[in-house]
């Protein structure tokens, strides 16, 4: 990222108050530039992502989804079938960020559309390098389309 770029925009959602701390902290251990947006559920998710209602009036427009699996009200499964389904919003990468291992999860995340799948680990220390390397590869290496605000 050069410097007249603006900062890399990620909407984090995940119900777990401890594992969004814990994704705000891996960011600020790695210096990765970004602004981190963080939405408790999948509906919240597309409010925001949609600039519903007069707390995401203002939302920019994120360069990344990091999306949970299983939370309240609409889980991310549900959020990542209906945003891939929207033309205007399909195009923003996903990524599953979560703790579900299992194979039929990582199947059925990649098949609804998902840019990556990556399991969250309890070691601290894989898990900033888990985020280093995603850092590393959107900000660094992916060239994303530009988004229109």
């Amino acid at each position: 990222m050069t410097p007249e770029q603006p900062r890399f925009a990620i909407l984090l959602a995940e119900d777990e108050p401890a594992d969004a701390h814990l994704v705000r902290a891996a960011l600020a251990e790695n210096e990765i530039p970004a602004d981190l947006h963080h939405v408790v559920d999948g509906r919240e998710a597309l409010e925001f992502l949609r600039r519903q209602g007069p707390r995401f009036a203002n939302a920019p427009r994120p360069d990344l989804i990091l999306l949970d699996l299983n939370m309240p009200r609409m889980d991310g499964r549900e959020c990542l079938a209906e945003l891939k389904q929207d033309e205007a919003l399909r195009a923003i990468p996903v990524v599953i960020l979560t703790t579900s291992d299992v194979e039929r999860d990582i199947v059925a995340s990649y098949h609804l559309g998902a840019a990556g799948y990556i399991t969250k680990s309890v070691d601290m220390l894989q898990f900033i390098g888990a985020i280093r390397g995603l850092g590393h590869y959107w900000i660094d290496l992916v060239r994303l389309p530009r988004q229109s605000q």
